[in-house]
C-alpha cells in the first residue's frame, strides 16, 4: 500500500509541475506579447503635406521607413513623432494612411495616433481626441506666378477664381468665405492640388503657410499669398494637435513631452522641414 500510495503521489506530483510549468509558460507568453504591444508606437499620416510629411526615397534627413513600404517617409511631423515616441520609450513606426482613413485607423486600433497636421475641431472632437497643439498657423492661397492673382492681398480679390482646397479639412470650407467664387470640387490631396494649379485647372487652393512656403520652394511656378484681409478662422482650426482615441491614457504623457519643446523649436524643425523637402512635393 505504501508503494501504491507513492506512485499515485509521484504522478499527482507530476501532474501538478506540468500543469503550473504550462501556466508559467502561459504568463511569460502573454507578458511578452504585452512587452510587445508596448514597444511600439504606431504613427498613421498620409505622406503627401509637405512641409508636415512627404514621402522620400531613402532616409536621409531623418527619414523613417514606411510600415510595409519600401519609401521613407520625413517632415516636421515625422520629427515631433520621433519626439514623442522617445519620450514614451517606444519604436516610432509610420503607417502610410490616406487622409480620410486616418480617423477610422485610429479608432480601429490600426494606428496608435494620428501626427499628420491635423486641426482638432469640434467635429473631430466629437470623434476621437486631442493633446496640446504642437503648431499653429495660418491660411495662405497658393497661385501661379506671374498669374492674375499673384498681387492679391484679400482673399475677395479672387471673386470668380476657381478655387479649391483638401477634401474633408475645414481649408474647403472656408471657400465659401469669398463671394462669388468660382469653388472647384474638393481634391484628395495636395499634390494633386499642385498638379491642377500648374496646369491652370484651378486658379488657386486654400493651404497653410508651411506648406504655402514649401509650395513656391519646391516650384518656381508657384507663389504664396499671404492675406492682409484673410479668412475668417478659430483657434482649433489654424492648430495642430496629436490625435488619439477617446479617453486613451497616452494624451497626458504626450502633452507632457509636447510641452518640453518651445515654440522656438519648433520653428526651428519647420524651418529645417522647408529646406529638407524633396525637390519633387
Amino acid at each position: 500500500m505504501r508503494k501504491k500510495l507513492s506512485v499515485l503521489m509521484m504522478i499527482s506530483l507530476l501532474a501538478t509541475m506540468v500543469l503550473t510549468g504550462c501556466g508559467t509558460n502561459s504568463s511569460v507568453k502573454d507578458a511578452k506579447v504585452e512587452v510587445a504591444e508596448k514597444e511600439t508606437f504606431r504613427v498613421g499620416l498620409e505622406a503627401g503635406y509637405a512641409p508636415f510629411n512627404w514621402t522620400q526615397v531613402d532616409d536621409s534627413n531623418g527619414g523613417i521607413k514606411i510600415d510595409g513600404a519600401a519609401e521613407f517617409v520625413g517632415g516636421y511631423d515625422v520629427e515631433i513623432a520621433k519626439k514623442i515616441a522617445e519620450g514614451l520609450g517606444r519604436e516610432l513606426v509610420i503607417v502610410k494612411t490616406e487622409w480620410d482613413g486616418l480617423v477610422p485607423a485610429l479608432t480601429s486600433g490600426k494606428i496608435d495616433a494620428i501626427v499628420a497636421g491635423m486641426s482638432p475641431t469640434a467635429e473631430r472632437k466629437e470623434t476621437i481626441d486631442f493633446s496640446e497643439n504642437y503648431y499653429k498657423s495660418n491660411l495662405v492661397m497658393v497661385v501661379q506666378k506671374g498669374g492674375k492673382y499673384e498681387d492679391a492681398t484679400s482673399i475677395q480679390d479672387f471673386k470668380g477664381a476657381k478655387i479649391t482646397a483638401q477634401l474633408n479639412t475645414f481649408h474647403y470650407s472656408v471657400v465659401d468665405q469669398i463671394q462669388d467664387v468660382d469653388k472647384q470640387p474638393a481634391m484628395d490631396n495636395f499634390p494633386a492640388m499642385r498638379v491642377a494649379l500648374e496646369s491652370g485647372m484651378i486658379d488657386g487652393y486654400i493651404s497653410e503657410r508651411p506648406e504655402g512656403i514649401s509650395a513656391e520652394t519646391a516650384n518656381k511656378n508657384f507663389k504664396m499669398i499671404e492675406f492682409r484681409d484673410g479668412f475668417d478662422t478659430s483657434d482649433e482650426d489654424t492648430a495642430i494637435a496629436v490625435g488619439v482615441v477617446k479617453g486613451s491614457n497616452l494624451t497626458e504623457k504626450i502633452n507632457e513631452i509636447l510641452k518640453a519643446i518651445s515654440e522656438e523649436e519648433q520653428e526651428a524643425i519647420m524651418d529645417d522641414a522647408i529646406k529638407n523637402q524633396p525637390a519633387a512635393e
